[in-house]
């Protein structure tokens, strides 16, 4: 559950602008800020059934984005592939060949840029 919960605030991260406010608002308040359904219709006068009609159309819309486009999941490729030469060049810094340590320290530094 945790993890469909990471990947639904990284939809909104992703495509949160191409919801409509009210959805966007909602989904917020409930994934992120973790807000009942309840607490949501309770602050904006609606039921909790029409709170979650709105939450899950805002999902299955992102949903239905991300599918097309797919930049969550290469995102996390990106990031992985990134933790991977990372693991991989940090023991070479300490090499006993000097321009190896220097070619992995220049490489560390480097991947600091995908790592956002």
């Amino acid at each position: 559950m945790k993890k469909d919960t990471v990947y639904l605030t990284m939809l909104l991260d992703y495509y949160g602008e191409l919801l409509t406010d009210k959805q966007r608002e909602y989904f917020d308040l409930h994934y992120n800020q973790d807000y009942t359904l309840a607490e949501i219709g309770e602050m904006n006068g609606i039921s909790r059934q029409g709170v979650w009609e709105i939450v899950r159309r805002a999902e299955a819309t992102m949903r239905d984005i991300d599918a097309r486009t797919g930049l969550v999941a290469k995102y996390t490729e990106r990031r992985e592939a990134v933790r991977a030469i990372r693991a991989l060049l940090t023991p070479l810094q300490g090499c006993d060949d000097d321009k190896v340590a220097e070619a992995a320290r220049r490489s560390l530094a480097a991947l600091k840029v995908l790592d956002t």
